[in-house]
């Protein structure tokens, strides 16, 4: 699409080509009208009225308005913007593009309107090295059922090489937000470039724990960086904690200890089976029995027997009790809406009071894994995915995700 203005005429007309499904226009200003009797030869041949290639024809701006509600623009990069004459002699738009994905219960955080859960959003860092105006487009893949999409952008005092937590969104204002909509595209022009030329983007969907992947884009004029922040995974605390030694807890554990005698062998140890017995015996109620399943057992034995004979000690039993209570405690600090079920947006927030800190690409391994059909988790289904990663950064072979 090419715009012009007739030199006296007070005329815009708009240079359009159409395809070899639609038939080409006879209105005013076409090819074969008599309007273009009253314009100089010079104009004429600006134009190039009479060498139009095959398709192409020429609208008023105003007609084009009246027939035309919707507009796509599509972009056309280095390579293929060489055969659009039109486009000769242009400066380029510098670009870059990051492609991701909301996910349930890792990525899709919705709208700032989530409080609790914007946060989980993909953090997109932009640099600009100068002061320009720039156009940011954010691009859903989803067509048959589009999502309601928009973006968010804040700036940022200094580089982050880590993901930023919820306080941040808390207590700062956003620089523009964009709209949004079901719109298969949402763009938005901002003047970027002051506060240092470091900038926070949030691209979302408006509600959270929707699912679809993206394109996210900035064109600019000058040289500019875009990257994903992420967390750098690691573990700040052992998940997995001694026992205490105090007289009630000793006194507590001593009716343990007469069950796990009965089910031990001659050395004193127990199975994954075993495990599984004496738990459902010793556990208080169904809530927390959640974890006493032959899988969530077998991930103890597992996490905890250092000797590869695939049995437990007293002692590690007693270390085992010990951290579910600790682990308990984070999972109700995060289940505030329904007792006994953490939503999967909370699960980053609860693994890190655990001691884990998690990066996308591990969290969205345990979601699969262990999140169910609602997108909620039970007490053992935590139980298992801590287990789970008890393993993996003890062997620091982070491929146990993917077995």
């Amino acid at each position: 699409m090419h715009i012009e203005t007739l030199s006296g005429e007070g005329v815009q007309l708009i240079r359009l080509r159409g395809s070899g499904l639609v038939s080409e226009f006879i209105g005013s200003w076409s090819k074969t009208s008599t309007e273009w009797a009253q314009v100089s030869a010079i104009d004429q041949q600006i134009l190039q009225i009479k060498s139009l290639a095959q398709g192409e024809f020429w609208m008023p701006y105003g007609d084009f308005l009246k027939t035309f509600t919707h507009m796509e623009v599509v972009h056309l990069d280095h390579e293929t913007s060489k055969d659009e004459v039109s486009l000769n002699n242009k400066t380029p738009w510098h670009v870059k593009q990051f492609q991701g994905a909301w996910m349930r219960g890792v990525t899709a955080g919705g709208c700032r309107n989530n409080t609790d859960t914007f946060h989980i959003n993909p953090q997109l860092h932009l640099l600009v090295t100068e002061m320009e105006e720039v156009v940011l487009s954010l691009n859903q893949h989803a067509i048959m059922d589009p999502k309601v999409i928009g973006f968010t952008v804040y700036p940022l005092p200094k580089l982050n090489s880590d993901s930023i937590g919820k306080s941040f969104f808390k207590k700062n204002k956003s620089l523009t937000n964009s709209q949004y909509t079901n719109s298969r595209q949402v763009s938005q022009r901002c003047q970027l470039g002051e506060g240092g030329g470091y900038y926070l983007v949030i691209p979302t969907t408006f509600e959270p724990a929707q699912e679809t992947s993206f394109t996210f884009r900035v064109y600019s004029a000058n040289t500019i960086k875009l990257r994903l922040i992420d967390t750098t995974p690691c573990v700040k605390k052992s998940a997995i904690l001694k026992s205490a030694t105090s007289c009630q807890e000793t006194k507590n554990f001593q009716q343990y200890e007469a069950v796990f005698q009965q089910l031990s062998d001659e050395h004193r140890t127990i199975s994954s089976f075993d495990l599984q017995e004496l738990l459902e015996a010793v556990l208080p109620n169904d809530y927390i029995k959640s974890c006493a399943t032959l899988e969530v057992c077998r991930q103890v034995v597992l996490a905890m027997d250092k000797t590869g004979l695939g049995r437990l000690k007293f002692q590690q039993f007693k270390e085992l009790m010990f951290s579910l209570k600790s682990w308990q405690n984070a999972f109700k600090n995060h289940t505030k809406e329904k007792h006994g079920v953490l939503k999967g947006e909370r699960l980053r927030d609860a693994l890190t009071d655990v001691g884990f800190q998690l990066n996308n690409d591990i969290l969205s391994v345990l979601v699969l894994r262990f999140m169910r059909k609602d997108g909620t988790m039970r007490f053992g289904d935590f139980v298992g995915s801590i287990l789970h990663l008890t393993v993996a950064f003890g062997n620091n072979n982070f491929s146990v995700f993917v077995q």
